[in-house]
């Protein structure tokens, strides 16, 4: 790993084991990329830029027609001095321009890298693994400086990109546009895959082949959002999970995102993503400074799974932090899809006792302990126990379930507030909203301005009074609506549009404090499950639920579609009742299981409700996944066959040391003249011997690879089939 400066040639190459990334300094100090993939062992320039008259093409020099900013690969593009494409940002000046050009100024090289302030980023645990440069872009003419920043990694194939924008000039600048990374490729002959969705039908995956013009993901919704992922890859046609290039890009954000294709008449590719620009704008007083967020791309030369595993293991060791980073999570009850709002303290315990005896770790109290909350009509924002239905109080609950042996975790929804509360009746203006306009409401609930740092502290103050029970070691911390009405009450008019980022970096530093404060808490995201499913919110939590479709066979595709970037162990998914209570499907309870198992495992129904036959069940697969979970949580995730090309979904979990491997298979309908499946494994060590634990059959890791293994054939719906197998 290492970064290097050409100053005869004015070349940077960033370059690890396995890529290379390479700019250059060109005509007056503009910066051009060059060069991102494949290790480059050195750069001597064998694709230089072609420049040559394009006819109409506008140029900065006028004595020379073959140099124009329209046709040549840029780092960071501005707007409006000749390049006629999507720009990377846009300044509006006091004069109304909206015109700049940043030249090189100055660069620096240092090891390790630096922490985002205010935002969440990957980071490193020695400066040894990683390397960082930083290019400071000027316009001298408004003293704006644009300082580009971009860290390598030692052990990971990514570079981590964000911007700093700085006024040294004298007059206000208002940033109209500030995205976190620009990649100008001079080819299109990619596909594009990107994650869409819903509520309950999260992270579906969509892969297409460019075309001239824009092509275009985004959330307007004050969260990252269920139906566009901040994320897409450039592919070749023939890539698949095991062969080919894959360019993939993905925001370490939680609001509003824009993430941008766009190729050229020139059939150029540009890639952009960051803020989304639309109803944004950050007003740069003199002196002062805006950071982006961070952007982290990777390259893969063998297929989907590669990039996977690099997102993977660079999430789940340098970006989620804490002690559950490194933890087995634990088996959970969650009441939600047991009680809903109908419970009292003795249906509590006895679902908890009933989970002990079947070997469950950990309660979870879901919605409806707090204020006067017996449905979604009241009491967001009122953090005080409800006495109705916990008569001895909360504490005496946490008491109670933690003397069976379990731990105990505890819901809130704290970016809410209902308008049928107390904290709305004292404090009105704390909820997004516009003066003398009807506000919209969602969920019948309101968003709180987390823009004003009182309503920060508020939230800070009334969960740590809950959490300052040493007793409770989870929270499920959810958002269930978006933004908008999007106004504060805090703000000048002019910086009205700051509010959405605003809310973000007050979110930010809410869990910076809480999960800074409550180390020995397991903080879990939610928003109407996988809503937002972020590597911003991986920073704070660990784990999120990845959807609110407890429904096995759905789940086959969001928890294959979510794999695409996030690692198993940061999925939660539960086992739930049949028939599903959000799409009526009856499956098999071990079905139910494989699926639930192949993410952060736990339950969402009431185990009181069993029969005996069903609870011996549940505990065998709890025991058998508790034999597993190290594999599973912390071992390598191989997809297999894809839910969203055939009847059937493999996939596979391999220990770090190539040891242990747990295989899954999955057939969702019975086919009548169905072939007989062999099903090949993906990760192992081609010369490790491996038995098969439920057989006592011996294998070499080469023939399960690539001979593979049977699958019986059986005439029913929705089956499952687990492998378990050691190196002896």
């Amino acid at each position: 790993m290492d970064i290097f400066y050409d100053s005869v040639k004015k070349i940077f190459h960033l370059q690890n084991k396995n890529i290379s990334y390479v700019m250059k300094i060109i005509k007056d100090g503009y910066l051009a990329h060059m060069y991102f993939g494949k290790r480059i062992e050195e750069y001597r320039e064998s694709n230089p830029i072609a420049f040559y008259d394009r006819g109409f093409a506008p140029n900065p020099d006028p004595e020379d027609r073959t140099f124009s900013l329209d046709t040549i690969p840029q780092e960071y593009p501005a707007y409006g001095n000749g390049d006629f494409r999507e720009p990377a940002y846009q300044v509006e000046l006091e004069n109304g321009s909206r015109v700049t050009d940043i030249r090189f100024k100055s660069y620096k090289i240092y090891d390790g890298k630096p922490k985002l302030k205010g935002l969440p980023s990957t980071y490193v645990e020695n400066d040894s693994e990683a390397k960082t440069l930083e290019i400071e872009m000027e316009d001298k003419l408004i003293g704006l400086n644009v300082i580009l920043i971009y860290t390598i990694y030692k052990d990971f194939d990514v570079i981590a990109r964000s911007v700093k924008f700085k006024n040294n000039g004298s007059e206000i600048v208002n940033l109209r546009r500030a995205l976190s990374a620009s990649v100008d490729f001079r080819e299109s002959d990619f596909e594009l895959i990107t994650l869409y969705g819903a509520h309950t039908n999260e992270k579906n995956i969509a892969r297409r082949p460019l075309v001239p013009g824009i092509q275009k993901v985004e959330s307007s919704r004050g969260a990252s959002s269920p139906q566009q992922a901040p994320y897409l890859a450039l592919v070749r046609k023939n890539t698949d999970e095991d062969h080919g290039e894959v360019y993939s890009f993905n925001f370490v954000y939680s609001g509003n995102f824009t993430a941008e294709v766009q190729v050229d008449q020139y059939c150029n590719t540009r890639v952009t993503m960051g803020i989304n620009p639309f109803d944004f704008s950050w007003i740069l007083e003199q002196g002062e400074s805006f950071q982006t967020p961070e952007v982290i791309m990777t390259y893969s030369c063998n297929g989907l799974n590669e990039m996977s595993k690099t997102y993977h293991d660079l999430y789940s060791t340098r970006l989620c932090r804490g002690k559950f980073r490194d933890k087995e999570r634990p088996i959970l009850i969650n009441n939600w899809e047991a009680t809903y709002f109908d419970f009292n303290a003795d249906k509590i315990e006895e679902i908890a006792k009933c989970g002990k005896e079947l070997g469950i770790e950990l309660f979870v109290l879901d919605d409806g302990w707090f204020g006067k909350r017996d449905d979604d009509k009241s009491s967001l924002g009122d953090w005080i126990v409800d006495k109705n239905k916990l008569p001895n109080g909360l504490n005496n609950l946490v008491d109670k379930i933690t003397s069976f042996g379990m731990e105990f975790g505890i819901w809130f929804e704290p970016e809410m507030i209902s308008e049928n509360s107390n904290l709305y009746r004292k404090h009105p203006d704390w909820a997004l909203h516009v003066p003398g306009r009807k506000s919209t409401v969602g969920r019948n609930q309101f968003v709180l301005d987390l823009s004003r740092k009182e309503v920060c502290d508020y939230l800070i103050g009334a969960v740590s009074e809950i959490l300052d029970n040493p007793k409770i070691t989870y929270v499920k911390w959810d958002m269930n609506r978006h933004m908008t009405e999007i106004w504060s009450e805090s703000l000048e008019p002019k910086r009205q549009k700051e509010v959405a980022h605003r809310y973000m970096l007050g979110l930010y530093y809410i869990l910076e404090k809480l999960t800074s404060k409550y180390k020995d808490v397991l903080f879990e995201g939610c928003s109407s499950g996988g809503g937002r499913f972020d590597p911003g919110m991986l920073y704070y939590m660990p784990q999120t639920w990845a959807s609110d479709n407890t429904d096995a066979i759905c789940r086959l595709k969001i928890q294959y579609g979510t794999s695409l970037v996030y690692p198993p162990i940061t999925m939660g998914a539960h086992v739930s009742v049949v028939p599903n209570k959000q799409v009526g499907r009856i499956t098999p309870l071990t079905t139910r299981t494989h699926v639930a198992m192949s993410g952060n495992f736990g339950y969402e129904l009431d185990l009181t409700n069993l029969s005996k036959e069903e609870k011996k069940e549940v505990k065998n697969h709890i025991a058998l996944y508790k034999k597993i979970r190290s594999t599973i949580q912390f071992g390598d995730f191989y997809r297999i066959l894809s839910p969203f090309e055939t009847n059937e979904t493999a996939w596979n979990f391999v220990s770090k040391d190539k040891t242990e491997f747990v295989g899954m298979y999955f057939k969702i309908l019975s086919e009548s003249a169905s072939a007989i499946r062999v099903l090949k494994f993906k990760g192992l060590n081609e010369e490790f011997s491996y038995e098969n634990l439920e057989t006592n059959e011996v294998f070499r890791g080469d023939e399960l690879m690539n001979a593979g293994i049977t699958i019986d054939r059986v005439k029913e719906d929705f089956i499952s089939k687990i492998w378990r197998f050691k190196k002896i």
